[in-house]
């Protein structure tokens, strides 16, 4: 992966596709919210397989990050990101901790924030 100066952010061309990075979004991508998409799509990711393994898969999975805190005194930085999951599907409601708690545990950018970053996960069924 390599990224290269541009006049307003940077830009890198990964094997999916370009991205531009900016901490103006009139420009890119801020670099918070790809944080932040890589928590919610990665816990997504992980929860989708948890459930398959569990022989309840989701009709759908949409992931709502409920609130973002930052710390402007340390660097503006990441403090807390909220995400709820919304599910479809037959889910057994009971069986939803262990889900989260599976979920949590094998996401490898939960697991790589868990010390400086709380992320509170909340999920419904519908």
């Amino acid at each position: 992966m390599k990224f290269s100066m541009q006049k307003n952010g940077f830009s890198g061309s990964l094997p999916f596709g370009d991205l531009l990075v900016s901490s103006d979004e009139n420009y890119g991508f801020r670099p918070y919210q790809l944080l932040v998409a890589s928590l919610a799509v990665c816990s997504g990711g992980v929860m989708r397989k948890v459930l398959e393994k569990m022989r309840m898969p989701a009709e759908t999975i949409e992931i709502n990050v409920k609130e973002v805190t930052r710390i402007e005194e340390e660097a503006n930085r990441v403090a807390k990101v909220h995400l709820h999951f919304v599910l479809r599907g037959s889910i057994d409601e009971a069986r939803m901790p262990k889900v989260m708690e599976l979920t949590r545990k094998n996401c490898s950018m939960v697991q790589s924030v868990a010390d400086s970053i709380e992320v509170v996960e909340t999920y419904e069924i519908r």
